[in-house]
């Protein structure tokens, strides 16, 4: 290993530590489950590793998604064991969930990395409003609609997490509240999903990325074995200690603010990001 590659591990190292506690503690302090974190932040760290712009995004959003499989099957079994999951919306979803993150995985081998900020500055700007804006009052149905559009919805839940880089919850909670379900039995209901989303598409990064990678071998430090694809493993082995660790003190935090400061803190973070990336698809 030469000395600037020995370098850049040992900075890449260190910042995904660093990384990691960042986004475990405003996971828990905002109650996602860290993609929509994550990603901004890895995609901050590559650019200081400077990772060229036409892999950084990509390579943030499946390093993203391999991080979120432990916490969303964590996640699944203890809102299965307290009942909370509507498993009837899981089934239904399943599939067309499934095939949408593979073609949006298909879809990151071939688009540009321009594309991933804009899904990304989409689905977060929405979100933002919904947050800042947004009233209980705001519904779609008293129900969940008809199959049609649930087997619809379910795809496009699939096709922009896996673009985005998060295991689906801002989308389907985002929904479900929309048509009258109780925030917490759609916080349940989409920790299922984290996990139909964030297995197929981290191997989908993988596929996607590891033709793609090969033509930059001076990035010693995202080529196997330690990154796979579009998936630093590196990232997997510091990511996950320090974010786990710090997520309980940012939930214990989030105790000491109000509901609606939550939501305003999260929808102006959500805001700054958007900025960023907007910034740089104008540069």
């Amino acid at each position: 290993m030469t000395e600037l590659s020995l370098i850049s591990f040992v900075g890449l190292g260190f910042g995904l530590l660093a990384a990691g506690a960042i986004t475990g503690l405003l996971a828990g302090l905002f109650g996602v489950g860290g993609g929509a974190v994550a990603v901004p932040i890895l995609y901050e760290l590559f650019s200081l590793l400077n990772v060229p712009e036409e892999v950084r995004m990509p390579m943030a959003v499946g390093t993203s998604l391999a991080i979120i499989i432990p916490t969303s099957v964590l996640s699944f079994i203890a809102h299965r064991a307290k009942g909370a999951v509507d498993i009837s919306i899981l089934k239904l979803w399943a599939g067309p969930v499934v095939i949408g993150v593979v073609m949006g995985s298909i879809a990151a081998r071939f688009a540009p990395g321009d594309l991933f900020k804009i899904v990304y500055v989409a689905v977060a700007a929405v979100s933002a409003v919904r947050l800042l804006f947004g009233r209980d009052s705001w519904r779609l149905g008293l129900d969940m609609p008809g199959r049609g559009v649930m087997l619809s919805y379910g795809w496009l839940i699939g096709v922009l997490s896996a673009l985005m880089g998060v295991g689906g919850g801002q989308l389907s909670n985002l929904f479900m509240t929309f048509y009258n379900r109780p925030i917490h039995q759609a916080i349940a209901t989409s920790s299922g999903l984290g996990v139909l989303i964030s297995v197929p598409g981290a191997i989908g990064y993988i596929y996607a990325g590891w033709p793609r990678m090969a033509d930059y071998p001076e990035l010693a430090v995202l080529q196997p074995p330690l990154a796979l694809g579009y998936v630093s493993l590196l990232g997997l082995a510091l990511f996950i200690p320090t974010s786990t660790w710090m997520a309980p003190r940012g939930a214990r935090l989030a105790h000491t603010l109000s509901k609606r400061r939550l939501e305003v803190t999260f929808g102006l973070f959500l805001l700054i990001v958007c900025g960023r990336f907007i910034a740089s698809l104008l540069a």
